[in-house]
């Protein structure tokens, strides 16, 4: 329906030769439904152009503004157009919903682009942790969003398994390992002190006994072993990986070389004081960069360009990297080394992820990963179960510091969102089952006359245009936000209106209600890696 709007108003802007970029028109769902099922601001746009008062435009628009699916259309206010839809043409919506199930919202506007989404990333230097989560739900949420809107969406993992950190990591792994052997214990002042350290040094003595001389023993045992432990907790929060990339791999294969010697060949780089720098000041960063250090040794961002530049020639249509808040100053530069490399930066779309605040309570609960005391991903999903977890993350915007209601999320009320929702499915399963006849479509709905019905079936039939604007914005918390208000529509039907009643064809109306309202919820819960159980 927007996109019918759109090409309604196009067509009258060409009719009368109104030089006006069709992609600024914009249609909205009023918050207040009340102002109409659809809403649009173009005379108010329009009067700059005409210089003209907006509601005269809007009374200029009305007469031709006309399509079979829409009841009347009001002005209000400054100049709003307000669109109003026949009943009839959202209660159809129902059949559709029921015909196609699961497949209820799916859209084709992606055309089979290629994405590339990079999330998670972390270093495999211990387990995943709360910071982790949100980025995990964020971005499989932000990949089923996409994949569900036409995008052949790739997810991708970079494993950051050379460098320091991972030396690191080694030696933590040893000193650990003398400790279990009965040697001193001793552990570098920037290594890694979590449990599974010591568990892993357990592992070693059992296998190897306590005499290791190979080095290389600690740091391949490490790496394997934990992030065969980031998969397994990656999986068990209902997030999956098409692509592993290993930072070693590209080593080993050449890439981080030729990345080298192609940003040297195309005269981008310079030497200074024994450094070779990339001259990233020319595409807007702050200062040039350092790719290798006088002493011999490449920095992060090398490894890093050349990451990029293998994601690039993989031939994706856009890439998505989400990074955590820390790394908001690092956009510039890796966007100016994309320019340098002689690819396009607008390709590249970086998501920041803001800081997690875990409270109980009153009281924040601390986190450190050095120190071994971090909350981890299944600390957090064993607390409040996986359902809350998933939905608590996916809630706010990413842009926006996240407070994580551990109590809220446990409560068995309607004061928890995600609660009050998958309760509505649960009691919607309810009635179905005690229904127990076949639910399909009827030709008309004649029974469903109260403003509970309409408004939410309405609801019901906005959902692909919710889908889309989740899409386009990179926006998981807009499905949140309106799979709430759905249950919330549902739940006040349900107290004010019987949906068993003793006229068969008004009870099957309302059954194929319910049943659409259900899919509904369960297919805008699965976006964002919620499963709704059938019986609360």
């Amino acid at each position: 329906m927007k996109d019918l709007l759109k090409d309604l108003i196009k067509g009258i802007l060409e009719e009368k030769n109104i030089d006006f970029d069709i992609n600024n028109i914009v249609i909205e769902v009023p918050k207040d439904n009340s102002n109409g099922d659809y809403s649009t601001n173009i005379a108010m746009q329009l009067s700059r152009v005409l210089k003209k008062n907006p509601r005269d435009i809007a009374n200029d628009l009305v007469d031709s503004l006309k399509n079979e699916n829409i009841d009347h259309i009001e002005i209000a206010g400054p100049g709003f157009i307000n669109f109003y839809l026949k009943k009839n043409y959202i209660y159809n919506n129902i059949n559709d919903v029921i015909s196609k199930k699961d497949n209820y919202g799916k859209l084709t506007v992606g055309n089979n682009q290629k994405i590339n989404i990079e999330f998670v990333s972390a270093n495999p230097t211990g387990t995943l942790h709360l910071g982790h989560a949100r980025g995990a739900a964020y971005g499989d949420s932000l990949s089923r969003i996409l994949s569900f809107a036409g995008f052949d969406v790739t997810r991708e993992y970079y494993i950051n398994d050379a460098g320091n950190q991972i030396n690191n990591l080694a030696l933590s792994i040893e000193g650990r390992y003398n400790g279990v052997c009965g040697r001193v214990d001793t552990i570098p002042e920037d290594g890694y002190h979590g449990k599974e350290i010591i568990e892993l040094a357990k592992v070693l003595k059992d296998k190897y006994g306590d005499n290791i001389t190979d080095k290389e023993i600690f740091r391949q045992s490490g790496l394997d072993y934990l992030l065969d432990g980031i998969k397994k907790d990656l999986d068990n929060f209902r997030v999956s990986f098409d692509v592993w990339t290993s930072e070693k791999w590209l080593y080993d294969n050449g890439k981080v070389e030729d990345a080298l010697n192609k940003l040297k060949e195309s005269g981008n780089t310079y030497n200074e004081d024994g450094a070779t720098w990339l001259k990233t000041t020319l595409y807007g960063d702050e200062k040039d960069r350092v790719l290798v250090k006088k002493d011999g040794s490449n920095t992060y961002f090398l490894p890093d360009i050349a990451y990029h530049m293998y994601k690039y020639s993989r031939g994706y249509d856009k890439l998505i990297n989400v990074f955590g808040a820390d790394h908001h100053g690092y956009i510039p530069r890796l966007k100016a080394a994309i320019k340098l490399m002689g690819e396009d930066p607008d390709k590249l779309s970086v998501q920041i992820l803001q800081m997690v605040r875990l409270v109980k309570g009153k009281e924040e609960i601390k986190m450190s990963k050095r120190t071994g005391n971090a909350v981890t991903i299944n600390d957090l999903v064993n607390e409040v179960g996986l359902n809350a977890t998933r939905y608590f993350f996916s809630a706010r915007s990413l842009e926006s510091p996240l407070d994580f209601d551990m109590e809220l999320a446990t409560k068995q009320s309607n004061d928890n969102p995600v609660y009050y929702v998958c309760y509505a499915y649960a009691r919607i399963c309810s009635i179905l089952k005690e229904y127990n006849k076949e639910i399909k479509g009827v030709d008309e709905y004649n029974c469903l006359n109260s403003d509970y019905a309409i408004n939410l079936a309405t609801k019901i039939y906005e959902f692909k245009d919710v889908v889309l604007n989740s899409a386009k914005k990179y926006a998981p918390h807009i499905i949140v936000n309106y799979v709430y208000e759905l249950a919330s529509l549902f739940h006040t039907f349900y107290a004010h209106e019987k949906v068993l009643t003793d006229n068969e064809i008004e009870t099957m109306e309302k059954i194929n209600l319910i049943s659409a309202t259900a899919i509904t919820i369960k297919n805008a819960l699965n976006l964002i890696g919620v499963v709704p159980e059938e019986k609360m």
